[in-house]
């Protein structure tokens, strides 16, 4: 063990892992999270807290990873490479250890253009292959980038996301494999729609080997509508949403396509639990965290498993 943290635990265990997500309030009010973790807590092995996400200003994921920590769950913090220099991003990992928090995610991050502030400038000193290596160089090494020494070392279990679905598609395993060279320990890949895509994808990965080098956990995002549905179709790059998803939801009455969307979401966690190499799933329901039960015990995955 490394990072020691619940989530790596579980995985060691052999068992199959869940994780979810919170997006931070956009202003200062503590309670806003304590009202989106409670929904959280005990459905997951741990929550990822986002960066600015779709660069809009929100509260700093790590001073929510620290909220979370002292309700008892477990966060992984969320890191994008757009807003932080290479000083930022390591005084942040160092502090972020001081805080306890265990596992970091490594991203680049949405570009600026897309959110509040398309005037701001990025960074983008160190991409987010690099910053899986920094976070490896100072757990493994005790070090910094520039081979300095660190008086306490932090021990994190590292993340990144993988996107099955961008193009090409033939190079979506070999940036698989990159991350995983790059010290990754574990990948949550983006929404998933595309089912067939992704079992090739994972029968890709696996025949590789590259399942045994990391661990897995595919992305389910519940629909809510299919307004929800044709906006990710179109807007979203790199995400393929099939037209069977649209025309099922289509097919209910527009006050239930809600409920039909925790349905395929449920359906999806049962399939991607049969593939080979799939070590778990990223429960993505951001604004709508009070749903994660009802998908969760649909899936079958509750009670979760007790290890120490």
């Amino acid at each position: 063990m490394k990072a020691g943290s619940h989530l790596e635990k579980m995985f060691a265990a052999g068992h199959f892992a869940v994780t979810g997500e919170m997006g931070p309030p956009r202003g200062a009010d503590a309670g806003h999270i304590h009202e989106k973790a409670k929904y959280l807590k005990g459905m997951v092995e741990s929550v990822n807290v986002t960066d600015n996400q779709t660069a809009v200003v929100r509260m700093a994921s790590m001073a929510v990873c620290r909220l979370l920590l002292d309700m008892g769950i477990e966060p992984n913090l969320q890191m994008v490479c757009r807003d932080r220099n290479r000083l930022a991003i390591q005084a942040d990992l160092l502090g972020a250890a001081a805080l306890g928090i265990k596992n970091v995610l490594c991203l680049s991050g949405d570009h600026q253009k897309f959110g509040d502030h398309p005037q701001a400038k990025n960074v983008f000193d160190i991409d987010s292959m690099q910053l899986i290596a920094t976070c490896k160089k100072l757990r493994d090494e005790g070090k910094l980038i520039n081979d300095h020494e660190c008086e306490g070392v932090p021990q994190y279990f590292i993340g990144a996301a993988v996107n099955p679905f961008a193009d090409p598609f033939d190079f979506r395993v070999t940036r698989l494999a990159k991350k995983i060279e790059a010290g990754v320990d574990f990948l949550q890949t983006q929404c998933i729609y595309n089912m067939e895509k992704f079992r090739t994808y994972m029968q890709q990965a696996y025949d590789q080997g590259l399942t045994e080098k990391c661990y897995i956990m595919a992305g389910i995002t519940p629909l809510k509508s299919v307004g929800m549905a044709r906006y990710m179709q179109k807007f979203v790059p790199g995400l393929e949403v099939t037209e069977d998803f649209i025309e099922r939801l289509k097919g209910v009455d527009k006050k239930k396509q809600g409920d039909e969307g925790i349905k395929m979401a449920i359906e999806q966690i049962q399939e991607v639990k049969e593939m080979k190499g799939v070590a778990g799933v990223h429960v993505m329901a951001i604004e709508w965290e009070e749903r994660v039960e009802e998908i969760v015990t649909g899936a079958g995955l509750l009670p979760r498993p007790e290890i120490s």
